[in-house]
């Protein structure tokens, strides 16, 4: 255990880093470390505790400054914000490439073992950690996206623990099969490449030239990396936050052949070795009990595959591992992840006896998240507040302060939808 602390203009950051067990279940395989950093304001010290779980997988928590993360600072004003690094990620025993610690020297199998560990389970064990060391007996999470099918875990389990519960466009499906989730996004995508296409006639011609490009390996990116038809379409993931639109028309403006071009679309593709855990763990966070076996690739509807101008979303194809050469070195250890039985993590009975409160943004025209799925969720909760919306998209949390102010307030009973 290491505690550390820091001043920033208004905010005292106080950095945790604790030995937590990688299988809760088997003490014999040994330790990692997970750390948080707690961010009070000024005349906050007494304030109650807030943990937020970010969106991923894979993803790290935000590094705090005095006007970032955006939300940060609404939060701030009723609570002490507990930013986690989930395991895995920034200074929690990160996973960045098979060749160094802790993955080196394992194979493929071994490999696949150790990454069993890393989901929404054990991150809520973390989180219990970090809450006995703070001798805290409930606090509140805020759960984005997979935080938020996280903190449907922590319902399912610790109820006990928390006061209440905030989940940003993450009311993951409950005991629905892995390809539902993946049929039903598809389809979401092609209503917003439609929609897409109207607001930016001219881009749907540039989209096929583009891919058209692809398919002959004219498009690369800044590593020198071909990018195929396939993992191009990924692009449409922007078309489901904030924004995202108008910075694929940008993109689509631009030279193939420039360095702008090269440099922009690595930015704009999801699923990138920079990151590694969210490419090869990104299907497990759908899987509730079942394995995936590739079920974004299994579930193309033929409309999308014969029309290469409708795009997709977090939608992983399994040659990505092919193509990426930083993915390349986790190909066999995705493909065994891939064909591996997840357990059970949402339990209908236990989040019917949850009784506590939950607010939560349903984004209606969630790329992600499907509405109805979130909407099924909700109503397995006793006492789930949903605010359903078309003004925002998945991201809404970063994309507006408003989002989690409105959120805090049905939260404490202030505001009914």
């Amino acid at each position: 255990m290491r505690t550390t602390t820091e001043q920033l203009p208004g905010l005292t950051l106080t950095n945790i880093t604790l030995d937590a067990p990688l299988d809760n279940a088997d003490p014999s395989a040994g330790t990692i470390e997970v750390f948080a950093r707690v961010v009070t304001a000024e005349g906050g010290e007494a304030l109650p505790y807030l943990v937020f779980l970010q969106g991923g997988p894979g993803h790290e928590a935000g590094r705090p400054t005095p006007t970032n993360p955006p939300w940060l600072a609404r939060a701030l004003q009723d609570f002490r914000v507990v930013l986690l690094d989930q395991r895995g990620t920034g200074r929690s025993t990160p996973v960045s490439s098979p060749m160094t610690a802790p993955l080196a020297g394992l194979g493929a199998a071994e490999q696949a073992t150790y990454l069993t560990h890393f989901r929404a389970d054990e991150i809520v064990n973390d989180c219990e950690l970090f809450r006995e060391f703070l001798c805290v007996r409930q606090w509140t999470v805020l759960g984005q996206s997979f935080g938020g099918f996280t903190t449907l875990h922590y319902l399912s389990t610790h109820a006990e623990s928390l006061a209440g519960a905030i989940i940003t466009g993450g009311l993951s499906a409950v005991r629905r099969p892995v390809d539902d989730v993946y049929a039903a996004t598809w389809q979401i995508m092609i209503g917003k490449s439609e929609t897409y296409y109207r607001h930016f006639p001219g881009d749907r011609a540039r989209v096929r030239e583009l891919s058209e490009l692809c398919a002959q390996g004219e498009v690369a990116l800044p590593n020198g990396d071909v990018v195929s038809p396939a993992r191009f379409r990924t692009i449409g993931s922007n078309l489901g936050v904030q924004g995202g639109p108008e910075l694929l028309h940008y993109l689509l403006e631009l030279d193939h052949r420039s360095a702008g071009f090269a440099n922009d679309l690595a930015h704009a593709l999801p699923f990138v070795g920079r990151n590694p855990l969210y490419a090869v763990l990104h299907e497990s966070s759908y899987a509730d009990g079942v394995a995936t076996r590739w079920s974004a690739e299994r579930t193309m509807p033929d409309r999308v595959r014969d029309d290469v101008t409708l795009l997709g979303g977090e939608h992983l194809h399994r040659s990505v591992f092919a193509e990426d050469s930083e993915l390349k070195p986790f190909a066999g250890t995705a493909d065994l992840l891939a064909d591996h039985e997840w357990n059970q993590l949402y339990f209908p009975e236990r989040l019917a006896q949850a009784d506590l409160p939950v607010a939560a943004s349903v984004y209606y025209a969630d790329a992600f998240v499907p509405r109805e799925f979130s909407m099924e969720t909700a109503a397995l909760l006793p006492d789930c507040r949903p605010w359903v919306t078309s003004e925002y998209e998945h991201n809404g949390l970063r994309a507006d302060t408003a989002v989690l102010d409105h959120l805090i307030g049905l939260l404490k009973g202030r505001r009914w939808l």
